[in-house]
Formats: C-alpha cells, structure tokens, sequence
C-alpha cells in the first residue's frame, strides 16, 4: 500500500479540519475513503451467490441474516479503523509484533488461504458476468478480467484519493444497477418486512446458506485491509485528534457498510421475487441470469450482469490489495502487483480447468472465508481492549460485550457447519 497518500490541498484540508478551522458536509469527505473500499469486499460475487440461493430456496425468511451479519460487519469495521488511526499500525502488523513466530506463520498461512478464497470468488464472478453478458468462452472473460483488474491496480500508485475514486463509481454502478431491479422485480414488501425481523432457519441447506451469507458479509481481508486504509491516511498530532478521525471513520463505516447492506438485501429480494415462487431450484449464476430474461425481461437480465461484472473487478482489485497488506504485515514481504494478481488468480484458472461449477466454487469459497474469519475477528477483539496498544481508545465495556457477542455468533455458526460437514446430527435442524 501507499504511504504517499494524497495531494498537498488534500493534506491541507485534512489538517485545517482536525485544527478546528473547517465543518460540515464537505470537510468530512475528506476524511471519506477507507469505509468505501472496504465495503465492496460486502458487495462481491460470493454475495451474488449466496443471496440467490437465499431468495430463491428460501423467498425473504433469511434477509435477517443479512441484516445480522451487516450489523456485525459494521461493529468489526469500525474497530479496525480504530485500530489503525490510533496506533498507526495495521492489524497484520499487530499481529506479527505481538505473537510468537510459529503462531504468526499459522496466522499468516490461514490469511493467505482466505485471500485466494476471496479472489476465487472476486475473480470468477467479474469473469462470469462478462462471459454472459459479450457470450464469450469462460476463459475468454478471465482474461479480460485479469487485465482490467492490473490496470485499475496500477492506480493505486497514485496514491489514495484515485483508488478511493474508482472504487466509489463502481459501489455507485453496483447501487444504481439493484434500485433499478427493484423497481422492475414484484416485491412482497410485507414479506421481506417479516423476514428482515423475524429469525428462523428453515432447515439444514438454510444453515449452509446461512453461514455462506455470514462468510460472503464479514470478510477476513476486509478486517485487515481497514487497518492499513487508515493507518497513514490522516497524521494525528494528539488524542483530541485521534477522537475526531475515529468519530470521521465511524460515521463513515455506518453510511458505506449501510449502503452494502442494503444492496445485499435488495439482492435476495429480487431473487425471492423472481424466483421463489415456481422457480426454486434456481441456485446458480448462470441459471438466474437465463430465467431473468423470460421473468423479468432483457433489461433486468443485462442490469444484473452489469453489476456483477462491477462487484467482480472492483472487488478483485480490493482482494489484491489486502492480500498485499497481508503479506507484508504478516512477515515483512512484499511482492510485485503484478506477481500478486497472477498468484491470486492461478486457483480460479484451476477450477475452470477441473470443469468445477462456477456458481459451486462462489458458494464454497465463501464457507472457506467463514471458517477463516475467526482469526482476524478475535485478533482485533484482543488488540483494540488493549490499553496498553489502544490508551484511553480501548473499548468499553458495551462495544467489549458486542464484539465478543459478534465473534461468538460466528464461531458457534462455523462449529455448527463443520458438524454438518462431517456428519454429526445437529438436534434442532433435523
């Protein structure tokens, strides 16, 4: 990552409003940024896979779940931009200072795993969406993607601000792109309403699901990467202005991982309406986008192929990114860009090989990403109660019982998977 951040006007502006000398709207955009690119991890192709089968096996009864797993997001968002503007340090870089050499090689080992999951889903779904949209040969859109995605990498080394840029119009095509199936898809509002506040998991492929949209909402890479966004953005001289940037960051991540949310929701929406009702079974990518066209039209077929190609390459550029940070926090290394895209792509380029369904490989990178996402998770639960790292920023008593509440929702939730997997009756789903 940069450490040349920004422009001189923009370092300036920063300066003047931690100074006291600026309000309102306008200087707090200055502080907008990290949040943004942090959310499009929440908005990625492993989402579009597990939303579908969400709304269509299971019509709105699990967009609490999506509801539940933002509002834990948002939570662990907020404490790793804390982490990073008060001790100036991101969360990898934590971790390899404060545990023991076997413990932070197994940590980074895990972290790696989770970075190619992630670009597995990333990459394949841009590839996806470009494949169907321009009917080219699977492959044909990898490469397409490969290339877009290195070139919007190489505007990372003009700093922030550009990268912030990008990323915010892709978020934007994303957003525009769900409104508009919204208006097009026939929503039981009071149905979604229900199922937003009433928690039931139908059966045991609804916990698979469940703990799919849990991993493809709280990401490991995204725990990290917030960290390192706000680490050097802003230079704090003192507390008083180390408590202005985390009340700028909050705000921020309530307002990004808000709009994320509500994209995630608006994506199992449009699946129950289309699909629940005669067309269950729908549960892939490929199937969805071909039953849009006779349901809903041409236009919301190609809507829907549009922000997923956004979510593939805008998050795929963003999995890069932490996948860097990763490495270089974990064990000091850094690697060309360019070496980094090629290793993070070589599992997606296998899978298509082997033949493996594309929309199977999203939906089973997300459960890899779910059991990963305890390490991050509990690592920053520790870190930010810290006085000792955090000063007067340790977390209180409240934000302590929530994170820890968090942490162990999704540690049960993976226990429980795993017990599936493996075989062992679970009671209460059979």
């Amino acid at each position: 990552m940069s450490d040349t951040s920004m422009t001189s006007r923009t370092q300036q502006r920063i300066a003047e409003v931690l100074a006291g000398r600026g309000g309102g709207i306008r200087s707090m955009l200055v502080f907008a940024g990290p949040a943004v690119i942090a959310s499009i991890a929440y908005m990625d192709p492993g989402n579009y896979a597990t939303n579908i089968q969400a709304g269509s096996g299971y019509g709105f009864s699990l967009l609490w779940v999506v509801l539940m797993a933002n509002l834990i997001a948002m939570l662990f968002q907020a404490l790793s931009a804390k982490l990073g503007i008060v001790t100036g340090r991101n969360l990898a870089e934590i971790c390899a200072d404060q545990f023991s050499r076997p413990v932070v090689i197994v940590l980074w080992l895990v972290s790696e795993i989770a970075a190619m999951a992630t670009d597995l889903a990333e990459f394949l779904g841009g590839a996806l969406g470009l494949a169907l949209l321009f009917n080219l040969p699977l492959l044909a859109g990898m490469g397409v993607t490969a290339i877009v995605t290195y070139v919007i990498l190489l505007v990372e080394g003009r700093g922030f601000r550009p990268m912030e840029l990008v990323i915010t119009a892709f978020v934007a095509i994303i957003g525009l792109c769900y409104l508009a199936e919204l208006f097009i898809a026939p929503i039981d509002w009071a149905a979604a309403g229900t199922g937003l506040v009433v928690p039931r998991i139908p059966d045991a492929a609804a916990l698979t699901i469940t703990v799919g949209i849990i991993g493809a909402t709280v990401m490991p890479h995204a725990i990290f990467l917030h960290s390192g966004l706000t680490q050097h953005r802003a230079v704090a001289r003192n507390d008083a202005d180390r408590r202005k940037l985390v009340r700028f960051s909050n705000v921020e991540v309530v307002l990004a991982l808000g709009v994320a949310g509500m994209i995630n929701m608006a994506m199992v929406m449009m699946a129950a309406a289309a699909f629940h009702a005669g067309h269950s079974e729908v549960a892939e990518i490929e199937t969805a986008y071909h039953s849009l066209t006779p349901l809903l039209g041409g236009f919301a077929a190609a809507v829907f192929l549009v922000s997923l190609i956004s979510s593939g390459i805008s998050s795929s550029v963003v999995g890069t990114m932490a996948g860097q940070m990763i490495m270089q926090g974990f064990v000091r290394f850094t690697i060309p860009i360019w070496l980094r895209r090629l290793v993070t792509m070589i599992p997606a380029f296998v899978v298509v090989a082997l033949g493996v369904d594309a929309t199977r490989a999203l939906v089973m990178s997300q459960v890899v990403l779910s059991i990963a996402l305890p390490v991050p998770m509990v690592a920053l639960v520790i870190f930010t109660n810290r006085r000792d790292l955090m000063g007067d920023f340790a977390n209180g008593p409240a934000v302590r019982v929530l994170a820890v509440i968090g942490a162990g929702a999704v540690l049960l939730l993976n226990a429980v998977l795993i017990a599936q997997v493996v075989g062992v009756p679970i009671p209460f789903l059979a």
